[in-house]
């Protein structure tokens, strides 16, 4: 057996990053090649722990997350050894009353708030509550919520809408556990879904990428949108997704901001989009208005009335982001069900991108370069050209009468 270094350079990090993970009298050292936890708490005998993890670097940040949760579970009145054993699968999870909280939970979602119908419950909720309590409640429990999770979805496709919605309820079930009735912190669900929920396999699958829309097709949507309140909020993220060519998610990344020389106003994006070519940087945006059908450019007026308060965004930032929240009210609305099915008719496919398809397709309709476009849109001149549209097709047999025009006038 290799001998065991004791005055390694990583140890005193370590032992530094249990102290303030935790509390007074928390530590941890090496025993036989391994870790031992040991607590001194005031009053009370020391108590101790061997953990399953080698003294070695490569092990301290799994061990650090089990200290963590060791620490969450005693100051909800476990033991050390009861702590340890019950992160291992060795006792049983129900240290909270978990059927009790989702019997409260379910008169929480039926009784008060934005109240669901019973049928809602038993269809989006009931399942997966159940399924969580009856794992919680086994001997060989999940010990984390991310755990949980994927044990409770495992069963729908990846990326299924099936598998989105339990995750979502399950997601809102722990946190009301956490904000209500007092369960440990280690219990808060993630915020981020789409690692568990997944994504459709592509692999000979139809291409997703939705189709641009006229002018004329998104203020026909806009009129058929309820008149409300809420969906005055809705129609006004469409307009601001249509007349600035914004990812649904920029909607909650945007601010006005003043010209330091001729103190015009404009708009801002803070948006970071991080991919494989790394983050593309915040922009100033650039309003490109619409036009109906009879030349009559849309005035909004959407710069003034974002300063004047006059407009409230809806509900962006639940579920899978942005795009989803969109996507789930338009889906509801019977002039969004029209126009994705006249769209069908024609092999077009209609989604929340759409508005964003459609103001790459303006740029270019109105004599805007590429290179420019991209710049308003906030992605690379290279996945411009790859990914979004340049041009319909009334647009290119317009574009080539012009030509032909212009030839025959030099012939002349």
């Amino acid at each position: 057996m290799p001998s065991v270094r004791f005055d390694e350079s990583w140890v005193p990090g370590f032992r530094s990053a249990v102290r303030t993970s935790t509390a007074e009298g928390w530590s941890v050292r090496e025993h036989r090649g391994g870790m031992r936890l040991q607590v001194r708490q005031p009053g009370a005998s020391m108590q101790t722990v061997a953990l399953p993890f080698d003294w070695a670097r490569r092990s301290t940040g799994d061990a650090l997350v089990r200290i963590r949760n060791i620490y969450a579970l005693v100051h909800d009145g476990h033991t050390v050894r009861s702590a340890a054993d019950l992160l291992e699968g060795k006792a049983p999870a129900a240290v909270r009353p978990w059927q009790q909280a989702a019997e409260r939970f379910r008169d929480q979602k039926l009784l008060h708030g934005n109240a669901i119908q019973p049928s809602t419950w038993a269809k989006n909720y009931e399942p997966v509550v159940s399924m969580a309590v009856d794992l919680l409640s086994a001997t060989r429990a999940p010990a984390r919520p991310e755990d949980l999770l994927d044990q409770c979805i495992r069963d729908w496709p990846p990326g299924s809408r099936a598998r989105q919605i339990r995750a979502q309820s399950l997601t809102q079930f722990l946190r009301y556990c956490v904000d209500r009735e007092g369960f440990p912190d280690l219990w808060t669900p993630p915020i981020d879904l789409r690692s568990h929920v997944g994504m459709k396999a592509t692999s000979g699958a139809v291409s997703q990428k939705g189709d641009p829309l006229t002018d004329q097709q998104i203020l026909e949507l806009l009129a058929g949108l309820p008149a409300d309140r809420i969906g005055q909020r809705w129609s006004d993220a469409v307009r601001l997704c249509s007349e600035l060519g914004l990812r649904p998610i920029e909607l909650l990344h945007l601010s006005v901001r003043r010209d330091p020389g001729t103190r015009e106003r404009h708009w801002w994006c803070s948006y970071r989009k991080r991919s494989g070519g790394g983050a593309t940087e915040p922009r100033r945006l650039e309003p490109l208005p619409l036009i109906d059908g009879n030349g009559q450019v849309q005035r909004w007026e959407l710069i003034e009335r974002w300063q004047a308060g006059s407009i409230t965004l809806p509900p962006l930032e639940s579920g899978n982001g942005a795009a989803d929240c969109l996507k789930t009210y338009l889906n509801r609305q019977s002039a969004w069900q029209q126009l994705k099915q006249d769209m069908a008719q024609r092999g077009e496919r209609l989604v929340p991108y759409s508005f964003r398809h459609s103001y790459s397709l303006r740029c270019h309709q109105r004599g805007i370069d590429g290179g420019s476009a991209a710049a308003a849109m906030g992605h690379s001149y290279e996945v411009h050209c790859r990914s979004y549209p340049w041009a319909s097709e009334a647009g290119v047999v317009a574009a080539f009468q012009r030509a032909r025009a212009q030839a025959e006038d030099l012939h002349l």
